[in-house]
């Protein structure tokens, strides 16, 4: 077998690990190739059971708390949830598994919300770990769903227990979403999916305003067709454009949320600024999957 070949091959493997037993199945993601960045090195097999988890983590609520002013995380300990609150109601970013959904909805109450007070319903991208229970969550709440217009053929075919997605709104690049008085602005970042979306908002705290950034996934599949490659060209300059003061994704890992918890104290004040503010790892996991991508290009011209 020829190293393009094999390549081809790894791609199909891991085209197919995306569901809630992607760690556990035999084989899993392909172990190469190998990149450092930072001092540490990564391969498209650590990357995605760093993610991921196990199928418990996949599933086992993370202590919710806030992230910084009016934004606040109620995922699982490996897929990220985030409430952001406002007197006119709530946006939820990322419904992730159906079988999670109660489980956010009780994160929600644990911080004094109504879970029914949703209205307005976003995900970073049609995989069924982000956004396969967004059909509960309408049910639920009869939020408004809104999605990248190039993400929704993959959204609709997202259908557990035969249940139509819902999609009230379809949103182009740069287009903005708006509930009482806080904004976000949708950014295509393409690549893992055909309307990979990265959210952007400004939050207050403490008197000063900071730029939140919602990451999509920058994970490259292990076949980088020509189209794939022009669509993360431009999503990594994007990227870099985009004023960041708290970078958060859609796996908690992304952005060493376990870490940056552990310096909130329960019952103690909390510090200022947030510990989850960190310009300096803004564009961290994009250096990451950036240096990947690279490899595999390389990788399937041999």
């Amino acid at each position: 077998m020829t190293r393009r070949l094999r390549c081809v091959v790894a791609a199909a493997a891991l085209a197919a690990l995306d569901g809630p037993r992607a760690v556990a199945q035999t084989g899993g993601p392909p172990d190469q190739p190998a990149v450092t960045v930072r001092g540490q090195t990564y391969t498209p097999r650590s990357i995605l059971s760093r993610n991921m988890g196990t199928e418990e983590d996949q599933t086992t609520a993370f202590p919710p708390h806030q992230v910084i002013g009016n934004v606040y995380y109620v995922g699982t300990r490996t897929l990220s949830s985030y409430l952001i609150t406002t007197p006119a109601g709530h946006i939820l970013i990322n419904s992730t598994y159906e079988r999670n959904v109660r489980t956010i909805e009780k994160s929600v109450t644990q911080l004094g919300f109504k879970f029914a007070d949703v209205r307005i319903l976003l995900g970073t991208h049609a995989h069924g770990d982000h956004q396969e229970g967004d059909a509960l969550v309408k049910q639920l709440t009869g939020a408004q769903v809104m999605a990248m217009r190039e993400d929704v053929p993959a959204l609709e075919a997202i259908a557990p227990g035969g249940k139509a997605h819902p999609i009230d709104r379809t949103l182009r690049d740069g287009e903005a979403v708006t509930l009482g008085g806080t904004t976000l602005v949708a950014h295509l970042t393409a690549g893992h999916t055909r309307g990979c979306t990265t959210w952007t908002m400004q939050a207050q705290e403490g008197g000063r305003t900071f730029n939140v950034v919602f990451a999509c996934s920058y994970r490259a599949p292990g076949n980088v067709t020509p189209a794939i490659e022009s669509e993360f060209t431009r999503t990594f300059k994007i990227l870099r454009s985009l004023p960041c003061d708290v970078p958060l994704g859609d796996h908690p890992a992304q952005y060493n949320m376990t870490a940056k918890h552990a310096r909130l104290t329960p019952g103690a004040a909390r510090p200022f600024p947030s510990p989850f503010v960190d310009p300096a790892n803004c564009w961290g996991e994009a250096e990451i999957q950036e240096a990947m991508l690279r490899a595999q290009l390389q990788m399937q011209q041999k």
